[in-house]
């Protein structure tokens, strides 16, 4: 990528890897349909089980368990159907999901609104398990369906899966999905040692193209009915032709990921909490949401009480420089951030909050620019402090 411009909205989409792009273009050239016999048939079907495999090792399952779909939002539309089931539960018949939820979940789903409650979530955006343990021991006879987030878009909070799975195990009739979207291939995910049914995610966050994703599936587990009913692809619950250059980048994306995750990790957190400590310096009243809770090491999300979010993505942008005021999933509109106001942060906080991601291309001279271009923002409010004082 050129240096022109300092792209620091990973959390949005991240920039595919060269080496995604030579893959995807090499599946191009397969003239094959995966589901023939022929000789060509069989090369495309190769390449998609390698790719499946690949996808699988991600999260430590087995690559029959990975189903491709079109992205992250449909894999968790498809679980969110009502349509989950592992052998010797009934259907679930309540949705419980946490109040920091993407839209893809709190908006994605098909139970009644009156069989649906939202879990809160501490300041930090942590989920409440005292809260959720109440509304579980509560719902004792009822069967459900709990979806908690991995780790949330905008402040980076990662949630305590495997707290939150033993207590819906102790439940005993309660499925357990996870959106994984935002912390594939950026923390380990182990989706048997976590005790999820099922597991969503995104190629296009972890440096795969856009439009492609996977639902992942536990033993034991499956939809009763097809979400794409045709040919029988993808066992029968996605039918189509699979998009295989895409599938194949994902596949690429996520041993790249995979191979490099504890190295990144590491190199990552160490940027963003120099980023996070030069904004301190330059505004000492800014606040970093979810600070006290762990987070993903490439996510910072910040406020400063007075500045304006889209006044100041203006003059980032024109500075060189692309961060987001939160999620990028509501066309471009620039609103009021539903899970600030789940973590208790007042209105006028979070409509100055700003979201800086970081990833595999990102560098020392972005940050440098990013904090170049934050000080400019800054100037027009501490004029107006200093005016008024």
């Amino acid at each position: 990528m050129s240096r022109a411009r300092a792209y620091l909205d990973y959390n949005a989409t991240a920039p595919v890897r060269p080496a995604v792009a030579a893959a995807v273009a090499r599946a191009l050239t397969l003239p094959g349909n995966p589901s023939s016999i022929h000789a060509e048939g069989r090369a495309a079907r190769a390449a998609l089980e390698e790719a499946r495999a690949r996808v699988a090792e991600l999260v430590n399952v087995r690559p029959e368990q990975v189903i491709f779909t079109s992205g992250g939002t449909e894999a968790a539309n498809a679980v969110l159907s009502g349509d989950l089931r592992r052998r010797g539960l009934p259907p679930p018949a309540r949705l419980l999901h946490t109040a920091t939820e993407h839209p893809c979940v709190a908006a994605g789903h098909r139970f009644p609104d009156g069989a649906v409650e939202e879990v809160p979530v501490t300041a930090d955006g942590v989920i409440d398990c005292a809260s959720l343990e109440t509304r579980l021991a509560a719902l004792a006879d009822q069967p459900l369906l709990l979806s908690v987030h991995a780790a949330n878009n905008e402040t980076g909070a990662v949630q305590p899966l495997a707290d939150v799975a033993a207590l819906a195990r102790a439940h005993g009739r309660t499925l357990i999905h996870s959106d994984a979207v935002q912390a594939a291939g950026k923390i380990p995910l182990d989706m048997p040692a976590l005790g999820l049914d099922a597991l969503t995610l995104s190629g296009h966050k972890f440096a795969a193209p856009k439009g492609v994703g996977a639902l992942v599936l536990a033993e034991g587990v499956t939809l009763e009915t097809a979400f794409l009913r045709g040919g029988g692809q993808e066992r029968r619950q996605r039918c189509g032709t699979e998009c295989l250059p895409a599938i194949v980048g994902m596949g690429e994306a996520a041993r790249i990921a995979r191979a490099t995750l504890d190295r990144e990790a590491a190199r990552l957190s160490d940027l963003r909490d120099r980023i996070e400590a030069g904004v301190r310096a330059l505004a000492p009243d800014a606040v970093v949401f979810a600070a006290g809770a762990p987070r993903l090491p490439n996510t910072l999300s910040v406020a400063v009480p007075g500045l304006d979010a889209p006044a100041a993505l203006i003059v980032l942008d024109l500075a060189g420089v692309a961060v987001s005021s939160g999620s990028a999933c509501s066309s471009g509109k620039v609103a009021r951030s539903a899970t600030l106001a789940a973590m208790g942060v007042a209105a006028d906080l979070a409509g100055g909050a700003l979201r800086v991601s970081l990833g595999w291309n990102t560098v020392d001279a972005d940050a440098a620019c990013f904090l170049d271009a934050f000080e400019r923002a800054l100037q027009p409010l501490y004029k107006r402090r200093g005016q008024a004082a």
